[in-house]
């Protein structure tokens, strides 16, 4: 199937609709990996909360913050369904941390992104093989270089669709669905974190800061991604 093909079938669809109905042309192909974050429980809650079967999966980068712990439970708690954990494979970490240390990320770009590509990008690409279809909480407005995608895209690299459900939804319009529908949510938003991941690099933004500027703030340039949804 072609790109332009699944759009014109999804197009016009509810997200409950548009997300059964990938599950119905990818049966058991279809997989949501959740952050944890804001965004990614508004996605949890219409899958599970319609009982949609759709795999949903998350990393363990083994340096979350207690919070998103405890969001992840809450969260199995609430809807009485399994979320999947990916860990990064020990051995590298293990190498990584006894020769660079515990905080090798904060020395270079080099060594961040050596550091999410054995903590994240690995155990994700192990996530997604033999999958069709894969999901994520990805917003339009949450930087310049994620407005540049399309809401349902194909990654020739990894072989498989794309979509972002909630890509025109603005964190405003996440954040009234989350109170509306008494979803877990992680505490920190309540606190200035709006891109929640890993607690080293991770911290608050002031009012009119960028979304993604509490991301490995000590970078000043170039993007700021971990590599999970980089263009090449």
């Amino acid at each position: 199937m072609k790109q332009q093909d699944l759009k014109r079938i999804l197009e016009g669809l509810s997200i409950e609709d548009q997300l059964a109905k990938l599950q119905s042309l990818f049966p058991d192909k279809v997989i949501f990996t959740t952050s944890l974050g804001i965004e990614d429980q508004v996605i949890t809650h219409k899958i599970f909360s319609n009982n949609i079967d759709i795999k949903v999966s998350t990393l363990d980068t083994g340096r979350l913050f207690p919070q998103t712990y405890d969001v992840f439970s809450k969260t199995i708690i609430r809807y009485n369904k399994k979320i999947y954990v990916h860990f990064p494979e020990y051995d590298a970490v293990e190498k990584m941390v006894t020769e660079k240390g515990p905080f090798s990320f904060y020395k270079s770009v080099e060594n961040r992104k050596e550091c999410c590509r054995i903590r994240k990008v690995v155990p994700l690409n192990r996530a997604l093989k033999g999958m069709e279809c894969w999901i994520s909480g990805i917003r339009a407005d949450q930087s310049d270089d994620r407005n540049k995608l399309d809401w349902l895209e194909y990654d020739a690299d990894k072989k498989l669709f794309k979509f972002y459900p909630l890509f025109n939804w603005s964190f405003d319009d996440v954040s009234n669905f989350v109170k509306e529908n008494n979803i877990p949510y992680n505490t920190l938003h309540d606190k200035g974190y709006v891109s929640i991941g890993c607690d080293p690099c991770t911290k608050a933004v002031k009012p009119g800061e960028d979304f993604r500027a509490g991301r490995w703030w000590w970078e000043n340039d170039g993007s700021k991604e971990c590599g999970l949804h980089s263009k090449a």
